[in-house]
């Protein structure tokens, strides 16, 4: 069987290619195998379905977010609340910015396997961000927590902005929801909106995407 990790970087890269061009249940793993130039049999070895491929994709879109995120703050590394709400905004921005990248999301926060890899990924990150304010919590309570934002997360994500729900109002509601549940400060939620709110967005989005296919590589 190939099971080689240039394969599976190869079925990843066009699993994430065609995801996007033509979402997620709508590509096949038949397609993937054919695309990739990667034998059918050697590719359902190493992912038996869909999910197993979205759920290693979503851990790396995750984390490339969070790249991003770490080096546009690199002179605030302090500031850990900003650094979560920049990048859980910059996820809320990246589904906006396409369908197929929101259907992506959805799957990935209400599969099994997939939804799992994203709340294990985020409650040591939580435990890190908001030990300060939750004083109290051990890591299985961030875990919990976490299901919790996921759950906040998952609604944000899934309604599109319109003319009355605009991105701007969106970030708002977003941030006091999940601020206040971590127990932050009314001044410092201010505080931190009115921060978020200066940073291009639609900038950081393309840098994510466009580094996506080259980060996938140097990780796989």
């Amino acid at each position: 069987m190939e099971s080689n990790p240039s394969a599976k970087s190869q079925i990843l890269k066009t699993a994430n290619k065609l995801f996007l061009a033509d979402g997620y249940q709508a590509t096949t793993l038949r397609k993937i195998a054919l695309e990739s130039g990667v034998n059918y049999g050697s590719l359902t070895f190493l992912f038996k379905n869909k999910e197993l491929i979205v759920c290693e994709l979503i851990g790396l879109v995750i984390n490339c977010q969070y790249e991003t995120v770490n080096i546009l703050l690199s002179n605030r590394k302090s500031d850990k609340i900003l650094h979560y709400a920049v990048e859980t905004v910059l996820q809320l921005s990246i589904a906006e910015s396409s369908e197929h990248l929101r259907e992506m999301y959805n799957v990935s926060y209400s599969m099994p396997n997939s939804s799992k890899v994203v709340y294990d990924n985020v409650a040591k990150k939580l435990q890190y961000i908001f030990s300060d304010y939750l004083t109290d919590f051990e890591i299985k309570d961030f875990y919990e927590l976490e299901i919790a934002l996921g759950g906040v997360m998952r609604s944000f994500l899934a309604i599109p902005c319109d003319m009355y729900f605009t991105f701007d109002r969106k970030i708002t509601r977003f941030l006091e929801t999940v601020l206040l549940i971590c127990r932050v400060p009314d001044s410092t939620i201010k505080e931190i909106i009115s921060l978020v709110k200066t940073f291009d967005f639609d900038m950081l989005v393309k840098a994510t995407m466009d580094g996506l296919q080259s980060y996938i590589e140097s990780k796989i």
